[in-house]
């Protein structure tokens, strides 16, 4: 006797985990607009970086939305996400280290905390994928290139 879960189950946390990390990057797409001018001198970030750096955020939030709100999540559209969440913590790191911005001390922590944030998302939305795949791979999911 197999045991066999609904496909459901195993995108919750996946749904979940997109979910967490498009509201936690709006808001911070927001305080990067809103906050751009009180910001620049305390972590030395342009408002020229923080603006767009805050309308991309808004735009990455929508689209991870987007993505968890699916019917059933798009294989591929979840791995860019987990892609461009490890991308954009390489890149917070090298922008932290390049000096290419003056930025301060407390400039580089900002980066460097995103970083960390960020790869964490991708950790968590990738150990998702992960879970799906055995699922999927078992034969206890369908094999499909959407996750219900």
């Amino acid at each position: 006797m197999s045991t066999t879960f609904p496909p459901a189950l195993s995108t919750d946390f996946l749904r979940t985990a997109l979910r967490v990390d498009g509201w936690s990057t709006g808001a911070f797409g927001i305080v990067m607009l809103a906050g751009a001018a009180v910001l620049r001198d305390p972590l030395g970030l342009p408002t020229a970086w923080s603006i767009p750096f805050g309308v991309a955020m808004l735009g990455g939030a929508l689209a991870l939305l987007l993505i968890a709100g699916a019917p059933q999540i798009p294989f591929g559209q979840a791995c860019a996400v987990v892609a461009v969440n490890a991308l954009s913590a390489v890149g917070m790191v090298v922008l932290a280290l390049s000096g290419l911005i003056d930025l301060t001390g407390l400039g580089v922590a900002f980066l460097f905390i995103g970083a960390a944030v960020v790869a964490t998302f991708a950790a968590i939305e990738f150990s998702g994928l992960r879970a799906i795949a055995k699922t999927v791979c078992a034969g206890r999911g369908p094999a499909s290139t959407k996750f219900g």
